[in-house]
């Protein structure tokens, strides 16, 4: 199976959690044994939106801000890169040609993002579309996908499978900007459906609830 798993800012980056990161790389390694073929997304999180901040307030563009944010995201992929040794490719692509090449040579690819005005949820949804994912699974700060937001709403309630569509009636942002912070970006969203790329979002805390989307187990929310 082709997987393309996108690891949120917010589950190791933010803060920094190296044990997190170790079971993440373990995680990969199991993966890998099973004969999937990986390709990973990593995000920048708080230090990527505080370099952004950080720009803003010197007054650098929006294309600067989103320059250094994937500064930050392509770092936090290079260690997991390094950490998973032979594993992974060498290099963090910078292309979805690149990134496409090194999953054909059966290396784990891990990347950050790629472009100004393109989040790293976007980047996973045209890797998908790229390689012909089989599945796509978003490791994210929450149990899934809610009807509202649940660190805000206390009525929020769990979506267990949704459509697409459904999905992009439920977002607060409907276009990219600098350090947009929702469960997908609608961006991505409208890539996956396209691509028709069935996507689980899931608590990214918990490593193995990749391992059992993976799997093809009822966990987070599915989106097809």
């Amino acid at each position: 199976m082709r997987v393309v798993l996108r690891i949120g800012g917010s589950i190791i980056a933010t803060p920094p959690n190296p044990p997190l990161t170790n079971q993440y790389t373990d995680l990969l390694k199991t993966l890998r044994k099973e004969g999937h073929k990986l390709a990973v997304v990593v995000g920048g999180g708080k230090i990527a939106r505080d370099f952004i901040e950080y720009a803003r307030n010197v007054g650098l563009s929006e294309q600067d801000q989103d320059d250094l944010a994937i500064s930050v995201s392509r770092l936090f992929a290079q260690l997991l890169a390094r950490k998973l040794r032979q594993l992974a490719a060498e290099i963090v692509p910078t292309s979805l040609p690149q990134a496409a090449k090194l999953l054909k040579e059966k290396k784990i690819v891990v990347m950050g993002g790629l472009r100004p005005g393109m989040t790293t949820d976007a980047v996973a949804a045209m890797l998908a579309e790229k390689v012909d994912a089989d599945l796509l699974v978003k490791a994210t700060d929450q149990e899934g996908i809610y009807t509202k937001d649940p660190s805000k709403h206390a009525s929020a309630e769990k979506i267990n499978k949704l459509s697409f569509n459904d999905l992009l009636g439920l977002f607060e942002e409907d276009k990219h900007k600098a350090g947009i912070h929702q469960i997908l970006d609608p961006e991505a969203v409208r890539i996956l459906q396209r691509s028709k790329t069935r996507t689980v979002v899931v608590n990214g805390f918990k490593p193995e609830n990749v391992l059992l989307a993976v799997r093809g187990e009822q966990v987070g929310t599915l989106i097809e």
